[in-house]
């Protein structure tokens, strides 16, 4: 079975991180743009962050320009603007696009997971993912749904049982 550790991701300082680093915890992975109606959820996703990151929760930002054109900035301008404006420490991925052929491979999955009102597609910027502790792909969230909302099914995904280790210990 595919899971979320399955996959590797770029940061948006270039380093390539096994996304096995979450394994254990509760991921949020969402579609980010800083130039979008809904750009002001990075404050939202940061208070969730914080709130619940002693917990094991984390969430995982993929800027993608893929709609509108509304992340156009290198790694470093997006960096600088979700801390200077949002002071976002939660961990960001490089410029990835999450539909069509050159479609990051976890973007893929997810959306194979849970297919939403496009289908298979994603419909704009700021579509989540919750995935669970065993890095199973739990609920998908529409871009309007503003990240306070999704705090009951984080501390339900919290609440669940961490799954074994493979060594059974």
């Amino acid at each position: 079975m595919t899971t979320l550790s399955d996959f590797t991701a770029t940061t948006l300082t270039g380093e390539e991180r096994p996304l096995s680093t979450y394994a254990g915890d509760v991921v949020l992975v969402v579609n980010t743009a800083s130039k979008c109606g809904f750009t002001p959820q990075y404050a939202g996703l940061e208070n969730l962050y914080e709130e619940l990151k002693d917990e094991g929760f984390v969430v995982l930002g993929f800027p993608c320009n893929q709609f509108g054109s509304q992340e156009p900035g290198s790694a470093d301008e997006i960096g600088e603007f979700c801390q200077m404006n949002y002071g976002v420490s939660f961990p960001m991925f490089g410029k990835v696009d999450v539909n069509g052929d050159d479609a990051h491979p976890l973007f893929e999955w997810l959306k194979s997971e849970k297919k939403g009102l496009l289908g298979g597609r994603i419909k704009w910027n700021f579509t989540k993912f919750l995935v669970a502790r065993d890095g199973t792909v739990v609920k998908r969230y529409a871009p309007n749904t503003e990240p306070a909302d999704l705090a009951g099914d984080v501390r339900a995904a919290l609440a669940a049982p961490a799954p074994a280790s493979p060594d059974g210990a």
